[in-house]
This record gives C-alpha cells, sequence and structure tokens, in this order.
C-alpha cells in the first residue's frame, strides 16, 4: 500500500474523529472513503512510524507528502528551527507545518494559517490554535491525548473551551470553571 497524501489526511481524521466524530463523516463523504480506509491508514502510518527501517520525522512526512513547498526557518528561544509546510486538499488555505529542531528532529506538527486573518467564526476546521491563542485572556492547556490542545478564552461572560487536533479546531464547549 502506497502511503501518500489522502492516506496520510486519513489519518489525521483517524485522530480528530475523537472529537468530531460528524465533521469527519462529512469529509468521508466528500473524498468518496470509508470508515475502513481510515482505520487501514492509520494503522499504516502507526506501523510505519515504529518500523526501524520506516522514515521517521521529516522523512516521513516528505515520503507521505512529498517536498514541503514552503521551507523557512522561524528562532525559538536562543534555536533557530526549519519549517516545513504543506498544503492539504481537506484543509483549503491552511498548511500543514512540521517544526525541525536543530538536529533535525520533528518538534511539533500541526496546521497553521499562512496569512491573512483569522475567520470571523469559531467554525470547527477553520481556526488553528494560533487563531484563539492570540485573544485576551486566552490560555492554552495541554490535551488529553498525543496532537490534542486545548484554549480556555472568555466570552460573553463566560469561559469557552476550544478543542484541537493537530493544532485545528474540532470542537467548542463551555469550560467547567470550578468556583472559589
Amino acid at each position: 500500500m502506497r502511503f501518500g497524501v489522502r492516506e496520510f489526511e486519513l489519518a489525521l481524521m483517524h485522530r480528530m474523529r475523537d472529537l468530531n466524530p460528524g465533521r469527519v463523516e462529512e469529509a468521508l463523504r466528500d473524498m468518496g472513503a470509508s470508515r475502513a480506509e481510515v482505520r487501514a491508514a492509520h494503522a499504516h502510518w502507526t506501523r510505519l512510524a515504529h518500523a526501524p527501517r520506516a522514515p521517521k520525522g521529516a522523512a516521513a512526512l516528505r515520503m507521505a507528502l512529498g517536498p514541503a513547498p514552503y521551507r523557512g526557518s522561524r528562532p525559538v528561544g536562543s534555536l533557530t528551527c526549519d519549517v516545513l509546510r504543506w498544503p492539504l486538499p481537506s484543509w483549503p488555505g491552511l498548511l500543514y507545518e512540521a517544526l525541525l529542531g536543530p538536529g533535525g528532529e520533528l518538534w511539533n506538527q500541526w496546521f497553521v494559517r499562512p496569512s491573512g486573518p483569522a475567520p470571523s467564526g469559531l467554525e470547527p476546521w477553520t481556526c488553528v490554535v494560533a487563531d484563539l491563542a492570540a485573544l485576551p485572556g486566552a490560555v492554552q492547556l495541554e490535551g488529553p491525548a498525543p496532537h490534542h490542545w486545548t484554549v480556555d478564552f472568555p466570552s460573553g461572560g463566560r469561559t469557552h473551551r476550544a478543542r484541537f487536533v493537530y493544532g485545528l479546531l474540532q470542537r467548542l464547549d463551555e469550560a467547567i470553571t470550578s468556583g472559589p
């Protein structure tokens, strides 16, 4: 089985299904993909991640997605990291970004907005972590699983919790806050 862009998208959707199964089902219908394909893509990607001779990190992403159309650098503290970005058909207007440490190891991978303003609404699959993290009072929290992020932010007198997978908004909930 070849592992390309379609399979990579399906593997991402496998993790996204935890928080937004309805949106994933809609995307699968649009792609003409089945749940079995999602499971197979996820299993294949997982096997590649653990296979001793398979490419790792950025090399694995290049194997699936091809050469990165964007390559740049970003300062992170006193270090300069390489940045690779790919467009993915299921998420137009966003790019899938890999941040590589000085030794080339993959430090982070998630969706980013390459330029332009954040969308006016908080629609799943249109917002990225940076869109909400910049809001006044926003607090980033660790997610409950790998590649999950959470951002709590105040709005309308309440605290809301945005849940992200691979940096892409999946669901918006009212945050449960403990009282005094």
